[in-house]
């Protein structure tokens, strides 16, 4: 596939945009020319806001990473009551907590574990650079460098958002509404509504606020 494509994340990283630091006018580290990047040894993913037709903008502090693939480790719908709501500590199997007011669910009905935090900052010679890139990919056609900084700015070397989103992926963030008269759980969907066609929204959930979210392939970090 073209998430494991050698060549692609050869190029990808090959092409990566130069970053030129001045020391005299910054206090940031001087970084190298090119930056290296390593390989990851299994894929990670990124929850992503924004236009699909763009190729940089704001609000990257938002987004999410998964360092792990959470369907593996999700509860399906129907199990949601035995599996979550009815655990003593209200842990899935796979150890992770549930939050009732925000919760995640993917394309096959799978409540699934929230993101973390995605990292926007890296350390060189012990000083900290505000920017970190990624090698992402939507597992088509565009293998590129996504670069993100610490105040949410976020570009693409090549491509757009939704060139690098892989779109058989559907991911949703489900919380309460502002009023808060609603209860907002997992127990509402209708899970006649699964699996969700690749690129299509993730249904609506009676009671909740929805945010869907583009899924990115991450295969490569910069060293």
């Amino acid at each position: 596939s073209a998430g494991l494509d050698d060549r692609k994340f050869a190029a990808a990283a090959a092409a990566a945009t130069r970053v030129e630091v001045d020391a005299s006018a910054s206090s940031e580290p001087r970084e190298a020319a090119r930056p290296q990047f390593r390989r990851l040894p299994q894929i990670q993913f990124i929850a992503a806001l924004g236009d699909p037709a763009a190729s940089s903008g704001t609000g990257a502090d938002a987004w999410g990473l998964w360092t792990d693939d959470p369907g593996p480790r999700g509860v399906r719908l129907w199990q949601f009551e035995d599996k979550i709501e009815n655990a003593r500590d209200g842990r899935a199997p796979a150890g992770w907590r549930f939050d009732a007011r925000d919760w995640w669910l993917e394309e096959h009905g799978l409540v699934m574990p929230a993101p973390g935090a995605l990292p926007a900052k890296r350390f060189v010679d012990g000083a900290v650079v505000p920017r970190r890139r990624y090698v992402v990919t939507g597992d088509r056609e565009v293998t590129t460098v996504l670069t993100v900084h610490g105040d949410g700015r976020w570009e693409l070397d090549k491509g757009t958002l939704y060139d690098v989103t892989h779109l058989p992926c559907r991911s949703a963030r489900y919380t309460e509404p502002p009023t808060g008269t609603s209860l907002c759980t997992p127990k509402a969907a209708d899970q006649k509504l699964f699996p969700v066609k690749p690129g299509a929204s993730m249904p609506a959930v009676p009671g909740c606020a929805k945010q869907d979210y583009a899924v990115l392939f991450v295969v490569g970090v910069e060293a």
